[in-house]
């Protein structure tokens, strides 16, 4: 600990991401990540923006990146925002929208990133339990609160809760703004997207790390009334105007272009989280329901400390939460089919080595 940390840095409790071992070469099924490159075209697009450009400024404003987005989810233009990855555009909605003096909800089992950033703001926060089936309590959030945050699907468990629902969540609290993230959604899940036009009170925020596989060029977006918009934005030109740099402009502009890839490449990852949930259930893992592109597992004998441990010898990186409720589940990523087959071949192993 550092003499010069202030006391915010000395007490904060920051995020763990996940792991990222350099000590040999591993199958990595912890970060969530597609597994498949970026599209030829989206490649294309980046070596192109690879030019003598790079000495000016990006475009603050993203104005081209925001038209494409705009029009494929036939929302205003006024009405979308860009950031640095879907964790900045988080990052500014809870300085835009959060008060001190009103308590904001959240999932006590969620994305941890939402609890570090209220306590770096000293916002008033409750972690709304989730059942013992890991269900949100959407009834929960019908009480007094000075705004909301929901993942969907959530995470890690990768569980989706019906638009419908939500719906429900966004009328009850008109007064406060509710944010829906949904960085998983494109694998299995419906947005609520088209539903920013009816509630001004509701922000969904997306990215182009998962189904766009574009985790490395940190690009996310979020989607709602103008008027929410124009506050992030106040948000961001009090920071750092130029969040988005030219190559990744390029790239995200690109891959929102490739409809054909991005409907492939999600399909696959569906298509292989069927058969590997299968797989598991045979192998007698108790898996959730699934609209992500990873699944959330324990087996019914095995403890989740130890297979995570011996995957990792193995040379597989699955994520492991030593927390409460959780401690004996696997987030898994959907990988490839063939990682996938190594994985269930490596855990069948495992299973049967410790059953001598």
């Amino acid at each position: 600990m550092s003499k010069f940390w202030n006391e915010k840095v000395k007490n904060i409790e920051a995020y763990i991401p996940g792991e990222q071992p350099k000590d040999k070469k591993y199958i990595k099924l912890n970060t969530n990540e597609n597994p498949y490159p970026p599209s030829e075209k989206t490649m294309e697009a980046m070596r192109n923006a690879v030019n003598g450009d790079l000495k000016l400024y990006p475009d603050p404003t993203c104005s081209d990146l925001i038209k494409k987005i705009a029009e494929f989810y036939n929302a205003d233009e006024d009405e979308v925002f860009i950031g640095n990855g879907s964790d900045e555009i988080l990052a500014f909605s809870f300085m835009a929208f959060f008060s001190k003096d009103k308590k904001i909800l959240f999932p006590d089992i969620s994305y941890t990133f939402y609890k570090v950033y209220a306590e770096l703001l000293d916002l008033n926060y409750e972690l709304v339990k989730v059942d013992d089936n890991f269900n949100i309590p959407l009834e929960k959030f019908r009480t007094q609160n000075g705004g909301i945050v929901i993942p969907n699907p959530n995470a890690p468990t990768a569980k989706f809760i019906d638009t419908n629902n939500l719906i429900n969540i966004v009328e009850a609290n008109s007064e406060n703004v509710v944010i829906i993230d949904e960085a998983y959604v494109d694998f299995g899940g419906e947005s609520m997207v088209k539903y920013t036009k009816k509630y001004d009170n509701l922000l969904v925020v997306q990215t182009f790390s998962k189904s766009r596989s574009l985790a490395g060029l940190r690009v996310g977006f979020a989607i709602g009334n103008k008027d929410l918009i124009e506050g992030l934005n106040k948000i961001k030109n009090s920071i750092n105007s130029y969040t988005i740099d030219r190559i990744a402009l390029a790239g995200a502009s690109a891959a929102i272009d490739d409809k054909e890839y991005f409907e492939i490449t999600r399909n696959k990852i569906i298509n292989t989280r069927i058969k590997a949930i299968a797989r598991l259930e045979e192998m007698g893992f108790i898996v959730l329901d699934s609209k992500a592109n990873f699944i959330f597992a324990r087996h019914k004998e095995a403890k989740g400390e130890f297979l995570y441990k011996e995957l990792k010898d193995y040379g597989i990186l699955v994520r492991y939460f030593n927390k409460e409720r959780i401690n004996n589940y696997l987030r898994i990523t959907i990988g490839t089919d063939e990682e996938m087959e190594i994985l269930i071949k490596k855990l069948d192993a495992i299973l049967k080595q410790k059953d001598n």
